[in-house]
């Protein structure tokens, strides 16, 4: 990305495809509106170019309140620019000479001029010119007489986007700190200069930073106690820490508020350079202590539980016995991309990576950037199922993670499913809350908030039904017991995982996790999704969901989990009626043009029926395993199955919320 300050010294852009904003905190509502801007370069062989300012138009012109603060600073925005992958960023000098332009002048002199778009994409309230006088209808007067599109934003979005800065605002006014990063998308960030304080810290053990934000009008979260992430120069990954927002009652004579940061495990001189923090969660409120060893004493105790909160407390043995395992074909790219997140957020977890015989050079950038990671060299491409199994053999741990290569974790991520499986020993399986890493407000599509089955052996999620995917609005942050897990994130216990035989190597690919899970719970076990941890997931990396390939094996895997786990009467009426029912999904891409997809259907049958006495024999050593492995006294776990069709809700009755179905609880 190239970033320019100087309209007079803007290159000839190519095709440009324009868009207008302040874009405050570049959250998530923001993205959408890139993402549309960089599908249209693409499609017009032209450059993306996004147009901010600095300072914000309502510091130099409108009424300036008390309450106006901004998510991020111009730098800061500027370096998540950086992330998003758009062409240009053009940092407009606003000064009241700029605002006095008449809608005509901004039009001619400063949009054409100097741009000369191919497409301008703006909201529909957007207004520009001297007292706002120029509106969509404005602009759309030009382009009907110049060569450029016009592009508008719908009202939906646009309020959307204004819900969102609103939410985030009130969110980190009111500690929800979870809540902000959310919906920003990326964590909520404080940049200054560290300048020098009164040093009290350093008498007390407990040195820290003190960071100076020249913004006035940047937002500030509460006094009180956060925990954090530190970015400091020389140091490629962040490091923990512990944020002090407040007015230091505790320091007899202390004066005006104060911003400062003790790093865990850092020594060093940082005065007079930039610190970037990562606000991560709230502790606790500011309070007025009883003197200096009162105020360690508590400093002490702020960081057990900072360390908690990040997952870096050695106090219990959590994360020792564990082995995140994650299995790579081919996804350079994707392990740059995510293995940062994992090294940085997985606590004392043993981090092994299982390469399927890539041609890439995917082993040596494991090898030669993260030699603390394990890399088992499987030699070549057995598939997901026997990829995992071929590559568990060879990984001892009380618990497996199996973890996708596109999948960007958070801190403490482990700690809330592995609390719980160490308290319940019949939890056999869990996952996290999955979100989509490209719309970060959305559910993923793998997995949701927890996987669920209807009576007719079809999956869906909380969050989740067939390709309609719910925003996240907190509303299943309850954790659920549910019938099955995502393979994309995947909580086991070890032992079980070789027990019940593993994942079923003929699946190749897809719905290998829920056969498992099904047999996980045959044998009296439960499977959990604890919201409270959560992961961003690409999706999509390896195949399109509906690409042929996917579709097939979709289809043929989940009749093979029937067969195999399902009782022997259901499975006399159960089997046609699904084939009628694949007929009309068959029929549903015949109309939208997919005959690829039709013929994938097809074939996912006809290679079924092939196998159908080979899945008998399965069927009954399954049944052996279950039998063998089962708990005593506990008969087999149904908790997540639907008893009703999610075929008939989802496409009849129009039903697109998980928690708008009927039946649900009912057995």
């Amino acid at each position: 990305m190239r970033v320019h300050y100087d309209l007079s010294q803007l290159p000839e852009f190519r095709h440009a495809v324009v868009t207008i904003g302040s874009f405050d905190g570049l959250h998530t509502g923001h993205l959408r509106i890139l993402e549309q801007v960089q599908q249209l370069a693409a499609a017009a062989g032209g450059e993306s170019v996004v147009i901010t300012f600095d300072p914000h138009p309502r510091t130099v012109i409108g009424t300036k309140t008390s309450s106006f603060h901004l998510l991020t600073t111009t730098p800061e925005k500027i370096e998540l620019f950086q992330n998003v992958g758009v062409d240009h960023l053009v940092i407009v000098p606003f000064t009241p000479e700029f605002a006095h332009l008449s809608a005509a002048q901004y039009v001619e002199s400063f949009l054409l001029a100097k741009f000369n778009p191919h497409t301008i994409v703006i909201g529909y309230d957007h207004k520009f010119g001297n007292d706002r006088q120029g509106d969509l209808q404005f602009l759309a007067q030009y382009a009907a007489r110049r060569p450029f599109h016009l592009v508008e934003i719908p009202a939906q979005e646009v309020d959307d986007i204004t819900v969102s800065s609103s939410k985030i605002r009130r969110a980190i006014e009111a500690t929800d700190m979870t809540t902000a990063q959310r919906l920003l998308g990326h964590a909520f960030v404080l940049t200054g200069e560290v300048v020098l304080g009164n040093q009290i810290g350093r008498t007390i053990g407990f040195p820290t930073a003190n960071i100076h934000i020249n913004d006035p009008y940047k937002l500030i979260p509460p006094p009180g106690i956060y925990a954090a992430y530190c970015q400091i120069p020389g140091h490629e990954q962040p490091l923990p820490g512990m944020l002090y927002i407040g007015d230091r009652p505790s320091i007899e004579g202390a004066q005006g508020q104060r911003i400062e940061v003790n790093i865990l495990g850092f020594e060093g001189d940082l005065y007079g350079q930039q610190m970037q923090v990562e606000v991560v969660d709230f502790i606790r409120g500011d309070k007025k202590l009883d003197g200096l060893d009162a105020l360690k004493a508590q400093i002490a105790a702020d960081q057990n539980a900072i360390e908690q909160r990040l997952g870096l407390s050695t106090a219990a043995p959590d994360d020792r016995d564990v082995a995140v395992v994650i299995l790579n074909y081919n996804t350079r790219s994707q392990l740059e991309h995510y293995l940062p997140s994992v090294v940085a957020y997985s606590g004392n977890a043993r981090i092994v990576v299982a390469d399927n015989g890539s041609p890439d050079d995917s082993i040596a950038f494991v090898r030669q950037q993260y030699p603390q990671i394990e890399v088992i060299d499987l030699g070549q491409n057995w598939g997901f199922a026997e990829g995992y199994n071929r590559a568990l053999q060879q990984v001892q741990a009380a618990y497996y993670v199996i973890l996708n290569s596109d999948v960007e974790v958070t801190p403490n991520w482990t700690r809330p499913i592995l609390e719980a499986m160490r308290q319940d020993a019949t939890i056999g399986i869990a996952q996290p809350k999955i979100l989509a890493d490209r719309h970060r407000t959305r559910f993923e599509h793998a997995g949701a908030a927890g996987g669920w089955m209807d009576y007719l052996g079809y999956p869906f999620c909380r969050g989740r039904i067939f390709n309609y995917v719910e925003e996240d609005l907190g509303q299943y942050d309850e954790p659920q017991a549910c019938f099955w897990a995502a393979g994309a994130a995947y909580f086991i216990r070890a032992e079980l995982y070789h027990q019940l035989g593993g994942f079923d190597a003929d699946y190749f690919a897809h719905n290998e996790e829920i056969d498992l899970c099904w047999r996980v719970k045959r044998a009296g076990y439960s499977v959990w999704c604890y919201p409270q941890s959560t992961v961003y997931h690409l999706g999509g990396g390896t195949l399109g969901y509906e690409s042929p390939r996917k579709v097939f094996l979709n289809f043929r895997n989940s009749l093979f989990t029937l067969i195999k786990n399902e009782r022997v009467p259901k499975l006399y009426w159960l089997i046609p009626a699904r084939l009628v029912l694949d007929g009309v999904a068959a029929a549903m891409f015949f109309v939208k043009g997919q005959r690829a997809a039709i013929k994938a259907i097809l074939q996912a049958h006809f290679s079924f029926y092939g196998l159908f006495f080979r899945y008998l024999k399965k069927r009954k050593e399954v049944a052996r395993l279950v039998r063998q492995y089962k708990l005593a006294d506990k008969k087999a776990d149904k908790t997540g199955i639907y008893h009703a069709s999610i075929v008939f809700a989802h496409y009849l009755r129009r039903v697109k919320a998980f928690s708008d179905l009927p039946f649900i609880g009912k057995k």
